[in-house]
């Protein structure tokens, strides 16, 4: 007479995966609550991975973009003048790493700048602004994205009164796209002012209220014949560099590029409090990442641990038939790993399209006082979620090593009579 098991594959392995997983969907099972619960939170704790990683990256590489924009990666200047946002002393543009820095690999872009303090006045109120004058070797892309208004002034034509100013300002001030309004700047001396008429040509907005409630930014021409500097007289140079991990290392490179009459900062070096800020959300990023995967474990142990007492009478037969402790492990882990590869799958889905839905749309918005953004910027790199789901699974599985452990202790002829 035919039995169930005169007919069992030679993979003896594969046939009780498909068996475990077959029972496991059975309504009456007792484990299905507890496995559903496992497969939740393994797919809600990839969703906040996912997610933390995202926006905790995304928010990291915004803001350092609009430090950049404004300052560039590395600044170089006379000593004692990188301290200051306004220029002071002058330096030439007659440089060996001007207009190309062919000496450093890595380097993007360099541009010469100057600044001047000045104050805007109106028939209503009055600003204190810093008036930062840039050239034709301004790189106006950076400041294209932040453009709510108008359009960019035209560096490179004649010298003309045309600006662009933060939308801050132009509410502090009661001004509009198109406007004109005068500006006051002391002279070097110290003794009277230079007056100045502007143009309001675009309206920017960085969200970034320590940039937006200072800078005016215009023809460079205007500080060079306020300060009587010669054409080839400037403030400083801004440098960008092509990628931002490499900040500190490129800032020692310039440095060695320069001239002794010149000193260096790197934006790191210069708002320090910023990245020092910056650099607690990587801790955020790694507490969220444990505490996440800490409870996909927990709840795939459960979930582990009842599938094994529910098929203890199974456990039992097999090892009768001559199974070893070993093989029988591996397919709980198997059904598992089924089990984590279902929770990946709609954690990734709903993860990343969420993430996607905040990228293109930006439901979800934040204070710009408090983020320096309006709203949560995203990352979506999917290099890091790979490594997230190789990570997880990969951690579960061993945790799993030791919960399966337990069939080692199953005896077959008290497990046959287990009820």
């Amino acid at each position: 007479m035919n039995t169930e098991f005169d007919t069992i594959p030679l993979n003896l392995e594969y046939f009780i995966a498909n068996r475990l997983i077959a029972a496991k969907d059975h309504k009456s099972s007792i484990s299905a609550p507890i496995i559903k619960i496992a497969i939740i939170a393994i797919a809600l704790g990839m969703i906040m991975m996912i997610i933390s990683v995202a926006t905790g990256i995304g928010l990291q590489q915004k803001i350092r973009q609009k430090v950049a924009a404004f300052n560039g990666h590395i600044i170089i200047s006379a000593y004692n003048d990188n301290n200051s946002d306004v220029s002071t002393r002058p330096i030439s543009t007659h440089q060996k790493f001007y207009p190309k820095f062919n000496a450093v690999e890595g380097i993007e872009h360099i541009q010469a700048v100057a600044s001047k303090a000045g104050i805007i006045r109106t028939a209503t109120a009055f600003e204190g602004i810093i008036f930062k004058g840039v050239g034709k070797d301004y790189q106006t892309e950076n400041l294209n994205e932040y453009l709510v208004k108008g359009r960019l002034p035209n560096f490179k034509q004649a010298l003309n009164e045309e600006v662009i100013i933060s939308e801050f300002l132009c509410n502090r001030l009661n001004l509009k796209l198109g406007d004109k309004f005068v500006t006051y700047f002391m002279k070097e001396n110290s003794e009277g002012y230079n007056l100045r008429n502007f143009k309001i040509v675009g309206i920017y907005n960085s969200g970034f209220e320590e940039f937006d409630a200072a800078y005016v930014i215009g023809d460079i021409r205007h500080v060079q014949r306020i300060n009587r500097w010669a054409p080839d007289q400037i403030g400083s140079f801004e440098v960008f560099i092509s990628n931002f991990d490499e900040i500190t290392q490129k800032g020692q490179e310039v440095y060695q590029e320069t001239s002794s009459t010149l000193d260096t900062q790197t934006i790191e070096e210069k708002y320090y409090y910023i990245f020092e800020w910056l650099k607690l959300f990587d801790f955020n990023i790694l507490v969220m990442l444990l505490v996440m995967i800490s409870v996909a474990t927990i709840n795939m142990v459960v979930a582990l641990l009842v599938l094994i007492l529910e098929r203890t009478q199974m456990i039992g037969i097999l090892k009768s038939m001559g199974a070893n402790n070993w093989s029988i492990r591996k397919v709980f882990l198997y059904n598992a790993a089924y089990l984590i590869i279902r929770g990946l799958f709609w954690g990734n889905t709903i993860g990343i399209g969420l993430l996607l839905i905040q990228k293109y749309f930006g439901i979800i918005k934040l204070p710009a006082e408090s983020y320096y953004v309006n709203e949560a910027p995203v990352d979506i790199n999917l290099f890091y979620i790979l490594l997230l789901n190789i990570g997880t699974i990969v951690i579960c599985l061993i945790v799993l090593l030791i919960p399966s452990y337990i069939i080692t202790k199953i005896s077959p002829s008290k497990s046959i009579r287990f009820e």
